[in-house]
């Protein structure tokens, strides 16, 4: 006998649980399910394990910078202390997020959600009947199609890691490539970045990037651009990666090699088919509300709808958007304006709004200012001398349209110019602000 609900939301993390509380609140029976444990991405396998990692090295960096400015003395990573720092937080959010629902007296399931009609949904043994779907079930990595895949580890096996190996490959070249590079190389493992592209992280300005590349080139990080890898293979004392490049076959022997190659939604396993979901290449194909265009009682939400940029405040914002439209009817659409996003390397770079070629591309008249400011001081007191910016301002209106920020604070930084883009303020509005000084945010003003 099929167990009956309001809604039944597949995945549990960021925008799962937002769904799950908000209707649960508004009265409804509510169910989640997950063939994982429960927290998500972000939480247990993304952001937020990787930036306790993160708050480690940076803290050997600056020691390495400061080094003849009066500090002296070296300090290294402690790989396995450093994970366990790591686990203090993601080990509790599994049983933490299924108290939550508990408490709540929202039904939990574990195991692999499966459709078997269009508001039907097999879990193992259990069935259950949804007069609501909520598919949150985020991403996955992508299928590379290459012989010796299997030998891939993900992000989630590298943030695991009980111990560090000594020579890593990272294949692909967006922000996983480069925010675990710079954690390896830190740590002391030998890292090369295969990238398949001309250069890495494409979502972000060309010149930023090139700027950034420095901070590669002095921690030592390989990075070879245009390389495409054919296969992978196990040897007896680790693997050896082999890519062209140029025409040329070259092999690089590695003890571990992860994928950075891109995420796309975790559909798959869902048997989209049985309940009439349209898709195209994996894609769920949703309308502006983020309801499925083929069965209305279908939305989705955060990566596994990618409507928005793969971003943990997206899932978030995503979920109220379909909370909205399920509780009151079709009404409310995502806005994705001024939805800032961050590389965590050391330094960080961030970006905002419109690239320049993007403006370009729409017609904008609008004025750049950018420069490399490694004299300023926000890059001196660092002692880091990767620090720049661009930022586009519309010639018209003043407003900011959009910005690109790498250094100090640039993490931190990029949130005020987020603020202006979503909230229209003007150039002259940021000039005009008095910002607590010396800060990252009170270079704003020399900006714009």
């Amino acid at each position: 006998m099929a167990k009956p609900y309001d809604l039944v939301v597949i995945g549990t993390g960021t925008a799962a649980m937002v769904a799950a509380m908000k209707t649960h609140a508004a009265g409804w029976h509510v169910a989640v399910i997950d063939c994982r444990p429960f927290g998500g991405t972000c939480a247990l396998r993304g952001c937020d394990p990787k930036k306790m990692l993160i708050g480690g090295v940076e803290a050997t960096d600056h020691i390495r910078r400061m080094q003849s400015k009066g500090v002296s003395g070296n300090v290294t990573i402690d790989w396995p202390q450093l994970m366990a720092f790591k686990r203090s937080f993601t080990d509790p959010v599994p049983a933490n997020h299924e108290q939550r629902y508990r408490e709540k007296g929202i039904d939990t399931f574990h195991g692999q959600a499966r459709f078997t009609g269009p508001n039907a949904i097999e879990i193992g043994e259990d069935r259950l009947d949804a007069k609501h779907v909520v598919i949150a079930s985020g991403a996955e990595p992508v299928k590379l199609h290459i012989p010796g895949e299997e030998h891939l580890v993900t992000n989630e096996d590298f943030l695991a890691l009980p111990a560090l190996p000594r020579r890593i490959v990272l294949v692909g070249g967006g922000y996983i490539a480069a925010e675990f590079s710079h954690i390896a190389v830190r740590a002391g493992a030998q890292v090369t970045i295969l990238q398949h592209g001309a250069r890495l992280l494409n979502g972000f300005d060309p010149d930023l990037v090139g700027w950034l590349m420095q901070a590669f080139d002095t921690i030592g990080v390989n990075v070879q651009l245009e390389t495409t890898v054919t296969a992978i293979d196990k040897t007896d004392t680790g693997y050896r990666v082999r890519s062209t490049s140029h025409g040329e076959t070259t092999t690089i022997d590695a003890d571990l090699v992860v994928h950075a190659a891109g995420r796309a939604p975790a559909l798959e396993s869902l048997d989209l088919e049985a309940a009439g979901i349209a898709n195209d290449h994996g894609r769920l194909i949703l309308n502006e509300y983020l309801q499925s265009v083929s069965n209305p009682a279908v939305f989705a939400a955060g990566d596994a709808a990618q409507a928005g940029p793969p971003l943990t405040p997206v899932s978030s914002h995503d979920a109220h958007v379909v909370i909205a439209n399920l509780l009151k009817g079709n009404h409310r659409q995502p806005d994705y304006r001024g939805v800032p996003s961050v590389v965590f390397t050391i330094p960080p770079m961030a970006t905002v709004g419109l690239s320049e070629a993007k403006a370009r591309e729409q017609g904008l008249k609008f004025k750049i200012k950018s420069q490399k400011a490694s004299g300023w001081f926000t890059a001196r007191q660092a002692a880091e001398p990767v620090y720049g910016f661009k930022v586009l301002v519309d010639e018209a209106s003043d407003r900011i349209l959009g910005a690109h920020l790498v250094g100090p604070h640039a993490e931190e930084v990029i949130n005020l110019f987020a603020l202006a883009i979503r909230h229209d303020l003007t150039a002259a509005d940021l000039k005009n602000t008095i910002f607590a000084y010396p800060t990252g945010a009170s270079d704003i003003g020399y900006m714009v």
